[in-house]
């Protein structure tokens, strides 16, 4: 394998590339998470937005259009979520799946319906998402090749980490956030609505998974392709379990399985079997779980100790 062409110039900016829609869909599980709820529902709340992106910009020829056509569309899919499983009490986990199959469904009878297609959709005209071009930040090592000509979506997404931060442990509604995460029941007790918390933790996801719809289809190919997503919002959902649902962690452990998808793409114009090579970054995902798991049984072990 020639290693100097996994390992060129270009693997920062692409790694971030991959990174941004599983941060984005990540820091939104992670904000749902710390209000208890696994959203199960990521992977269809980022399929829609992506379709929406495609189809409104495509029809505007705005790409600001475009981006809130996604967000809308996927925060549409959250509030249904949230309805069903905080209102009707249904299963987190059962809603999630069918928010899932509901998005597959709808993407491939739109894509059918409007474009007589049901595999893709990839316009002739399409409006470009702005892009970062600022001389001096190219001369900035290591972060100015990975910005330098990203959509401003990427920008977005790491300054949502920080708004993430800020949030979730530096304001009110942080702290009823967690309280609610922590012990519902306290939580009322104190004055907190549990589900009105919750279903506003479900629509910043909703926006966020929206905004990582946008740039997987946006930020490069400028098309939509039947169940593009491909996994990704489950990747997300691991990113933010391994980094512990904090914002900070979940970017770190985004950037290890975008890193890993890179690599997969770079390695597939080597010699291994290209079965192998599109499984790394679903390996990789499960290695995190499984040192998560591990970690959270060493401390389990050492509070027994402790308790003991």
């Amino acid at each position: 394998m020639n290693w100097h062409a996994v390992l060129d110039a270009s693997l920062l900016f692409t790694v971030l590339l991959k990174t941004t829609p599983l941060l984005l869909a990540g820091l939104g599980g992670a904000i749902t998470q710390q209000a208890d709820i696994l959203n199960i529902g990521l992977e269809g709340m980022m399929l829609v937005g992506a379709f929406a992106a495609v189809s409104v910009g495509a029809a505007t020829q705005s790409a600001l259009l475009a981006v809130l056509a996604a967000v809308a569309a996927s925060t549409l899919f959250a509030l249904i979520y949230g309805y069903v499983s905080l209102k009707l009490k249904a299963d987190y986990i059962i809603v999630g799946i069918g928010i899932n199959l509901m998005a597959q469904g709808v993407t491939v009878f739109l894509l059918n319906q409007l474009y007589h297609n049901e595999g893709s959709f990839s316009p002739e005209k399409f409006p470009q998402l702005w892009r970062l071009h600022w001389a001096p930040l190219a001369k900035v090592p290591l972060l100015g090749p990975m910005l330098e000509g990203q959509t401003v979506i990427v920008l977005l997404a790491l300054l949502l980490v920080v708004a993430g931060h800020v949030l979730l442990y530096r304001t009110r509604i942080g702290v009823h956030i967690r309280a609610v995460g922590e012990n519902p029941e306290a939580a009322a007790a104190a004055g907190i609505d549990p589900v009105r918390v919750k279903f506003l933790t479900v629509l910043i996801s909703g926006v966020l998974a929206g905004l990582a719809g946008a740039q997987l289809s946006m930020a490069t190919l400028n098309m939509f392709v039947r169940n593009m997503t491909n996994g990704r919002g489950f990747i997300a959902l691991a990113a933010e379990t391994f980094g512990n649902a904090t914002p900070v962690g979940t970017l770190i452990a985004s950037l290890i399985f975008g890193a890993a998808d890179t690599i997969s793409d770079r390695m597939q114009t080597g010699s291994l079997p290209p079965q192998f090579v599109l499984m790394v970054p679903y390996l990789v995902t499960l290695a995190a779980l499984a040192v998560m798991m591990a970690r959270k049984q060493a401390r389990k072990r050492v509070a027994q100790e402790v308790n003991g």
